[in-house]
C-alpha cells in the first residue's frame, strides 16, 4: 500500500462498518461512500473497503457472490477478496489477522476503512475481538462426523454437541452441520467446550455500525431480481468453469448459494428452473439468518431504510462519528 497518501488522521482507529442482509445495497454504500471522502473538508482523504465476506474470498468465484463490480473495484479500492483458491480454507482465525492489519495500514494512511459483508460470523468476530479457540482442522474427525449426521440426522449430532457444550448448542442452530461439527471438533481435541474457549478482547477502534434494511416483501423482489439477473450474466457457465478446473462439488465454497443448486441441476439432479427456484427460496432462508447476527432493535447500529436511503444522512453521521477522538 505504499502508492497512497501517508497523512495520519489522528487519534485511534476509526473504522465504519456496513451490516446487512443480502442484496440489501452494503456494496453500493460502502463505494458511494468512499467516492464522497475523496472531496471537501474530511478529517481523511478518502476511504477503502474491506469484504466481510466469507463466499467473496474464493477466486473465479464473482456471479453467484455478488462481487463488487470491475467499476466498483476501480472506484474503491477493495480488500479481501479473492484471497484464496475454492479448494483452500481461510479460517476464521486467519480472517481477523488479516482484517485487522488491513484496517490498521489503511488508517495509517490517512483514509477510512470500510468494513461492507453480510457474513455475522466475520462482522461480529472481528468487531468484539473473539479469540479463536487453537484446534487445527480435523479432516477425519469431520468426515466421521458428517457421516454421522447423514446417517442419523443433523438433530442427533446436536443432541451429542448439547451434551457436550450445553452453551455451543443452544447458539448453533441445529441444520447449521458445519458449526455443530466445529464444535465437536474443538471439543475432541482440547477437552474443553467450545464456548468455554471464545473470549473477547475487542480492539482498541471507535467504530460506526451502519445497517441497511428495507421490509422484506421488497427485499425479497429485490432478491428475485439479483438472481434472475445472476443467470442472465453467466452463473451456470461460472459453476461449469470451476468444475472444469477441478473444484468438486463437495468442497465447502461449492456448496454457496447458487453454486450448490447450479451443481445440482449440472449433475442432473434437477431441472434448471427448479435450481433457480432453490437459489431464491434458499436465499430468503439465509436472510433471516442475518437478521439473528445484525438484529433490527440493535442499540449499536443505526439502521437506515435502504428502499429510500438518504445519503446526506449517512454522510452526515459519518462526519460526527470522525470528529470523535
Amino acid at each position: 500500500m505504499t502508492d497512497r497518501m501517508t497523512q495520519t488522521p489522528s487519534g485511534r482507529v476509526h473504522l465504519v462498518a456496513i451490516v446487512g442482509p443480502t442484496a440489501v445495497g452494503k456494496t453500493s454504500l460502502g463505494v458511494r461512500l468512499g467516492e464522497a471522502l475523496r472531496s471537501g473538508d474530511w478529517p481523511v482523504q478518502g476511504a477503502e473497503i474491506v469484504s466481510a465476506d466469507s463466499r467473496q474470498i474464493y477466486r473465479w468465484m464473482d456471479i453467484g457472490t455478488a462481487k463488487a463490480t470491475a467499476e466498483e473495484q476501480a472506484a474503491v479500492r477493495h480488500h479481501l477478496i479473492d484471497v484464496v483458491a475454492p479448494d483452500e480454507r481461510l479460517t476464521l482465525a486467519h480472517y481477523q489477522v488479516l482484517a485487522g492489519r488491513v484496517i490498521r495500514d489503511i488508517w495509517d494512511c490517512g483514509l477510512l476503512p470500510i468494513l461492507v459483508g453480510g457474513t455475522g460470523l466475520y462482522v461480529r468476530a472481528l468487531l468484539e475481538g473473539w479469540t479463536i479457540p487453537q484446534a487445527p482442522p480435523d479432516e477425519a474427525l469431520r468426515a466421521r462426523l458428517q457421516e454421522e449426521a447423514e446417517a442419523h440426522g443433523a438433530e442427533a449430532l446436536h443432541r451429542r454437541l448439547a451434551a457436550v457444550d450445553p452453551a455451543a448448542a443452544a447458539s448453533i442452530d441445529l441444520r447449521n452441520v458445519r458449526r455443530v461439527i466445529r464444535a465437536l471438533e474443538i471439543h475432541e481435541q482440547t477437552g474443553r467446550p467450545a464456548s468455554q474457549l471464545q473470549r473477547r478482547e475487542p480492539p482498541d477502534w471507535a467504530v460506526l455500525r451502519i445497517g441497511l434494511t428495507m421490509p422484506r416483501p421488497a427485499l425479497y423482489r429485490r432478491i428475485d431480481a439479483r438472481i434472475e439477473a445472476m443467470m442472465a450474466q453467466g452463473l451456470e457457465a461460472e459453476v461449469r468453469d470451476l468444475i472444469e478446473r477441478g473444484y468438486g462439488l463437495d468442497l465447502p465454497a461449492m456448496s454457496g448459494l447458487g453454486y450448490r443448486q447450479i451443481g445440482q441441476y449440472l449433475q442432473g439432479d434437477v431441472p434448471l428452473d427448479e435450481a433457480v427456484a432453490l437459489i431464491k427460496r434458499h436465499t430468503r432462508r439465509f436472510v433471516r439468518q442475518q437478521y439473528s447476527w445484525f438484529r433490527l432493535d440493535d442499540p449499536d447500529i443505526r439502521w437506515y431504510d435502504a428502499g429510500d436511503l438518504d445519503i446526506h444522512a449517512v454522510l452526515a453521521d459519518v462526519r460526527a462519528f470522525l470528529a470523535q477522538p
